[in-house]
């Protein structure tokens, strides 16, 4: 089961989506508001945080969270402050109740990854992709257009065609369509 715990935070933060399960998992703990006590208002603890990138919107909470529930930080570059193990492009974790895929996504951010599991027909796209053909800015430091396409077209021959579900790192999820969506994605990026 997955909630989005930033939702009607005021705020500048991400999305903040807690998967519980097998493995209870909070991804991206988001910045400035007490996404703690929202944990704790739903579980007893988490079995780990994992990081789609770390931008400070994304990971302002990231201490706060560690320290408050004893529970270590997953990324795909661990010598990041605050990121505690590795995970590598391809590799197979799971969150909640299902197997996802790490792919490294890098041209928002160089440690960026979406998590994909086909068999829940769900995509954690982080800030790569958007609804309605949105996707990661580009001007930040380690922006980068090209690697941006690459990456996005990476996810689209990756994907199922037929998937259920996009959440994203910022805006609304993405439920009718979401294959599409991030098709538009790869034109619109290719056109600005």
């Amino acid at each position: 089961m997955l909630s989005n715990l930033a939702q009607g935070v005021q705020a500048f933060t991400s999305n903040v989506y807690l998967l519980k399960g097998q493995r209870t998992v909070l991804i991206d703990p988001g910045s400035n508001f007490d996404v703690v006590e929202r944990i704790r208002d739903r579980v007893d603890g988490l079995d780990a945080v994992v990081l789609t990138h770390t931008h400070p919107d994304h990971v302002g909470n990231l201490a706060a969270v560690k320290d408050a529930f004893d529970a270590d930080a997953w990324g795909y570059d661990a010598s990041v402050d605050g990121v505690d193990h590795a995970i590598e492009d391809d590799e197979s974790v799971r969150l909640g109740d299902h197997e996802y895929v790490a792919l490294h996504t890098p041209g928002h951010k160089d440690d960026h990854l979406c998590f994909y599991s086909e068999e829940a027909g769900v995509l954690l796209a982080g800030d790569l992709v958007f609804q309605n053909g949105s996707f990661g800015r580009t001007d930040l430091e380690e922006g980068n257009r090209e690697m941006l396409i690459r990456s996005i077209d990476r996810l689209v021959d990756r994907i199922d065609e037929d998937l259920e579900e996009m959440h994203t790192g910022h805006g609304p999820s993405v439920t009718v369509d979401p294959y599409d969506h991030v098709e538009l994605s790869a034109e619109m990026a290719r056109q600005v």
